[in-house]
């Protein structure tokens, strides 16, 4: 009997050692708490017996907006409306936003434009002839629409990166407030200031 039983349990135990292999080594056979590993979705580019065109990756609903991108109007949050610039700033310009461009520009502009827009910033300096940023006081920038300056700010161009991760829209809608002020200071004439304050003027 003492025998049978010693031959035996080599066999039991095999048997039971069978009972954890599983038909793939990511898979186990029997999962209580399965971690999540079995989860009834659709991986990318898979197909789908329940559209048409058999396609589980669906264009989302139009007019869907992504947590967090709800902004305003087309013409505030891109500056562009029916692909035309727009041709005036979306914000009211104040004492205050005037302030607030001055700020957000010295701060990301200056290094590259100068704090007077000329082009002759720090980094222009010390890159070179390999890296010369706009002159944003030239005629062809104040030809330029609100809505046109506006969208540089944001997206960038040529090798200007665009500032819309940094800066907030009504930020860059200061900005632009502050260039016109810029551009103002750079074409006017004794004319434009109040007679009261010529006198003081060099």
């Amino acid at each position: 009997m003492r025998s049978r039983i010693l031959f035996l349990l080599p066999l039991a135990g095999s048997l039971l050692l069978t009972g954890c292999l599983s038909p793939s080594r990511d898979t186990p056979p029997l999962q209580i708490w399965d971690d999540m590993k079995a989860q009834p979705k659709y991986k990318a580019q898979q197909q789908s017996p329940l559209f048409a065109d058999k396609r589980s990756s669906r264009r989302p609903p139009e007019g869907t907006v992504a947590i967090g991108q709800l902004g305003g109007d087309d013409a505030y949050r891109w500056g562009v409306v029916a692909s035309q610039y727009v041709g005036k700033n979306q914000e009211p310009v104040t004492p205050e936003l005037l302030a607030q461009g001055q700020l957000k520009f010295n701060t990301y502009c200056a290094p590259c434009h100068s704090r007077v827009g000329d082009g002759k910033g720090i980094v222009g300096i010390r890159a070179g002839a390999a890296f010369q940023p706009a002159n944003l006081i030239e005629p062809r920038v104040q030809q330029m629409n609100d809505g046109e300056l506006y969208s540089v700010a944001s997206e960038g161009r040529r090798t200007m990166m665009g500032y819309r991760t940094q800066t907030s829209d009504h930020d860059r809608w200061a900005i632009v407030a502050y260039l016109r002020a810029l551009h103002r200071a750079n074409s006017g004439t004794k004319e434009d200031v109040p007679e009261n304050l010529r006198a003081q003027l060099n």
